[in-house]
């Protein structure tokens, strides 16, 4: 450490929680690991979070997502790290406001606060990938191939993953009470968050309580982000949003059908059908994505219609005409996912063709030559047992 360093420490300090004050004091950094190896310069990172000099807080910031969380890794340091972050939500300096901290970053100043906020919610993310295959795999970014690496973790790996884990309830402790800001940045920020940090099942008992408290403010919410947002949440958590599935706005509806438990399945696999059949219009609903939604939003709408779905036949039509229309851009979180789902329980040379899979490989097969719609999505192809190319699957037809 550098006295310019040391000098900066001693003066923020003294202006720290207690307890991000015994976290500094306690830990043995030296002893834990970042993307880049020794943590023993964390703390001064930490520290920097509340400096007074926005250029040191935006490189702190910076040291955050690249070297304790990089890429969504987890390391032995994210999580006394984040036991850190969430102590100092409530400090004066929250406030401030930032410019992107990374060169990639785009978007309007947020303040300090929201960026921990979502920081938090990533380390939430990556703590509870895995933890429920099924959930995983309704997520637009699960692809069939990853279940073989799930288990290709070391021991410090394994350990790092379940130190974060196990800090999921004190890191909900600190972000619920923004849930209730007057600023709906923040409180969407802190939604964003909270939605990830509810799905470990140790705290499930809290997910009412989150779930009322949401409830007693949507009569109030007029934007359509906020709106949207607290209707996925409720749905991811298994609520009743059958109410929502009725809204006048169409993004709202969608959202309130995201989620796993469905009262209303046929319902909510309509609203889903529908916002895919004009799926321009709904990847336009978000320009700035929600939290915890990156990628165009269609995939995430794809997704959970084809987990609802109970049978490829039900979304067939919609589908087929998503492959059919020729995108050249996206392949395999659009394509891939449907044949994927087309043929769940992998294809059987000593069964007939439905007449869904028959017309969902033709439309492979008319597409290939403009979009590589097959070379493309080799890797779902095989993953579904299917041939490869476009003559042995013509073969089949």
């Amino acid at each position: 450490m550098t006295d310019n360093e040391s000098a900066r420490m001693t003066r923020i300090l003294s202006g720290l929680p207690a307890a991000a004050q015994e976290l500094l004091r306690k830990t043995d950094w030296a002893s834990r690991q970042h993307a880049y190896g020794s943590a023993e310069d964390i703390p001064v990172s930490l520290c920097s979070l509340v400096d007074e000099d926005a250029e040191v807080r935006c490189e702190a910031l910076a040291t955050l997502d690249m070297g304790v969380l990089h890429q969504g890794s987890l390391y032995t340091v994210t999580a006394p790290a984040a036991l850190f972050v969430a102590a100092i939500l409530d400090h004066p300096m929250g406030l401030a406001e930032h410019e992107g901290h990374l060169p990639w970053d785009e978007g309007p100043p947020r303040t300090l606060r929201a960026a921990l906020l979502a920081w938090l919610g990533q380390v939430a993310e990556s703590a509870a990938y895995g933890e429920d295959p099924a959930r995983d795999r309704a997520n637009w970014e699960w692809q069939p191939w990853h279940e073989n690496t799930r288990g290709e973790r070391d021991s410090d790996e394994l350990a790092a993953l379940q130190a974060c884990r196990d800090i999921r309830p004190v890191l909900y402790d600190a972000v619920e009470p923004f849930l209730s800001s007057c600023d709906p940045h923040i409180c969407e920020t802190a939604l964003g968050s909270a939605v990830p940090l509810l799905a470990a099942p140790a705290l499930a008992d809290r997910v009412p309580r989150a779930a009322a408290l949401l409830r007693a403010r949507l009569g109030a919410m007029t934007g359509r982000r906020e709106r949207a947002a607290v209707a996925r949440a409720l749905s991811l958590w298994g609520m009743d949003t059958s109410d929502l599935l009725a809204d006048s706005d169409p993004a709202v509806r969608v959202c309130a059908a995201l989620g796993p438990v469905r009262v209303d399945r046929p319902r909510a696999l309509a609203v889903l059908l529908d916002a895919l059949r004009d799926s321009g219009t709904t990847d336009g609903w978000f320009p700035e994505p929600l939290y915890g939604v990156d990628g165009w939003f269609r995939f995430t709408v794809l997704r959970s219609a084809l987990d609802l779905a109970s049978s490829f036949e039900e979304v067939a039509p919609v589908a087929i005409a998503m492959v059919a229309a020729g995108r050249s851009s996206i392949v395999d979180h659009e394509r891939g996912p449907i044949l994927f789902r087309a043929f769940s329980g992998g294809y059987d040379p000593t069964r007939s063709l439905t007449s869904a899979q028959r017309a969902l490989l033709r439309a492979f097969i008319e597409t290939d030559e403009v979009t590589g719609s097959i070379r493309g999505n080799w890797l779902w192809f095989r993953a579904a047992g299917l041939p490869e190319n476009r003559e042995d699957i013509a073969a089949l037809l």
